[in-house]
C-alpha cells in the first residue's frame, strides 16, 4: 500500500480497482487514498456509482453534459464507489461508459466493487459495452482483490457476545 500512498499511480494516470465482498474495507481504502492525494495537493472527487449516474442523467436531460464533461476531467483522481450494488438503466450504463472513457489516460479512477469482472454485465446490461469499459479501466490498472469477513458483521457479533 505504500506505493499507493505516495500517489505515483495518479501521476501515471493509472487506475485502482478494489474488488471484494461487502464490508471488507474497500471504501475505507479508497477514501484513505483520496485523502492522501488531497494532502499532496491533488484534486480528488468522490462519487457513488449510482450518484454519478443520477448526475449524468440529469445533465443529459438538461443539455449540459458537455459542460459537465469538463468537470470530469478536472480532478487528478476520481473515486467511484459501490459499482455493482445497483443495476443501471441502459442510459445510465451508457453515460457511465462515456464518463470513464473520457477520463481514459487523462486521469486516475479508483473503483470499489463487489462484483468480479465477468458479472459486470449484470449491472451494465450490455456485453460489448462492458468489455470496452473493462478494457479501458483495467489497462494500466492495479487490481486488488480484497476478500474476507465483513468488519461490520464481525463488530455486530462481538457486540452481541458482550451483551449475552
Amino acid at each position: 500500500m505504500l506505493k499507493f500512498k505516495q500517489g505515483e499511480y495518479i501521476r501515471k494516470k493509472e487506475n485502482v480497482i478494489l474488488v471484494g465482498n461487502s464490508g471488507v474495507g474497500k471504501t475505507h481504502i479508497a477514501t484513505a487514498l483520496g485523502y492522501e492525494a488531497c494532502r499532496q495537493g491533488l484534486r480528488v472527487k468522490f462519487y457513488t456509482a449510482a450518484g454519478v449516474i443520477n448526475e449524468l442523467i440529469a445533465a443529459q436531460q438538461e443539455y449540459r453534459l458537455n459542460r459537465l464533461e469538463k468537470q470530469w476531467l478536472a480532478p487528478h483522481l476520481i473515486i467511484l464507489d459501490e459499482l455493482g450494488y445497483v443495476p443501471f438503466s441502459k442510459m445510465g450504463a451508457e453515460l457511465l461508459f462515456q464518463f470513464c472513457a473520457a477520463r481514459y489516460e487523462r486521469g486516475s479512477i479508483i473503483i470499489t466493487t463487489n462484483l468480479e469482472f465477468p458479472k459486470w454485465t449484470e449491472v451494465l446490461g450490455d456485453e460489448q459495452m462492458t468489455a470496452a469499459l473493462l478494457d479501458r479501466l483495467t489497462h494500466k490498472a492495479h487490481i486488488l482483490n480484497i476478500n474476507g469477513d465483513s468488519y461490520r458483521f464481525k463488530q455486530a457479533l462481538a457486540m452481541q457476545s458482550e451483551t449475552t
